[in-house]
């Protein structure tokens, strides 16, 4: 049944290999995911395997699940964090894709319960604005989900504390890309933290570019 989907399967295992190549997770961490059309109502997301090493993921092994994450079809078990992705395209159904990641300095940050104000440009125009933390639950739960919905806004990307970093787009290369950008906007906080603090943007630069990030994010 799940045949018609493989270019979102194939996606997916191209995505985890990626993030795993980037140094974003290591060999079985994070998780990747993204809407699948049913086109029968259902509402239905294919996602990375609880468990598989990237390097070694088909995509006849990524599963489909519906939105009660009740596998459809073949494929490995679905994550673990599965109810975090579902959480996130519930409340946002201009995302498409999702991608959570344990990269090094968006967990330095997430482990210190500190949000990455916003101290780059682009980091406004494309995330929206700071990435803010999460309250702490245990991965895996609906706790969990629901916090970080509520960290995460109508931004692309929030930190998971005590855990990572989620990134959010309308399809797996904007999300990626936004993974990306975290990472290297969190490891500049990190450095200019070391140097005395990070200079933040002024108020009024922000919601300059916040305006352009609701334009391309409603183009």
């Amino acid at each position: 049944m799940t045949s018609r989907w493989q270019a979102e399967r194939t996606a997916v295992a191209d995505a985890a290999r990626k993030i795993r190549s980037l140094g974003l997770v290591t060999e079985r961490s994070g998780n990747v995911s993204v809407r699948v059309p049913a086109g029968d109502g259902r509402r239905l997301l294919a996602i990375t395997p609880s468990g598989r090493a990237y390097s070694r993921l088909s995509a006849d092994e990524v599963p489909v699940v519906d939105f009660d994450v009740e596998p459809v079809g073949d494929g490995l078990p679905p994550s673990s964090e599965s109810l975090l992705h579902v959480e996130l395209y519930r409340a946002r159904p201009d995302v498409g894709a999702v991608v959570h990641t344990h990269s090094v300095y968006a967990s330095v940050a997430a482990v210190a319960g500190l949000a990455i104000p916003p101290i780059i440009d682009e980091m406004v125009v494309y995330v929206g604005g700071a990435v803010r933390v999460s309250e702490y639950a245990f991965p895996g739960t609906q706790q969990l989900a629901d916090n970080v919905r509520g960290a995460l806004g109508d931004r692309n990307a929030a930190l998971i504390c005590n855990h990572g970093a989620v990134a959010v787009g309308r399809d797996l290369t904007e999300a990626l890309d936004v993974c990306e950008l975290v990472e290297r906007v969190a490891q500049i906080f990190v450095f200019a933290s070391l140097l005395g603090g990070a200079q933040t943007l002024t108020d009024d630069i922000v919601q300059a570019e916040q305006s352009i990030f609701r334009m391309r994010r409603d183009s």
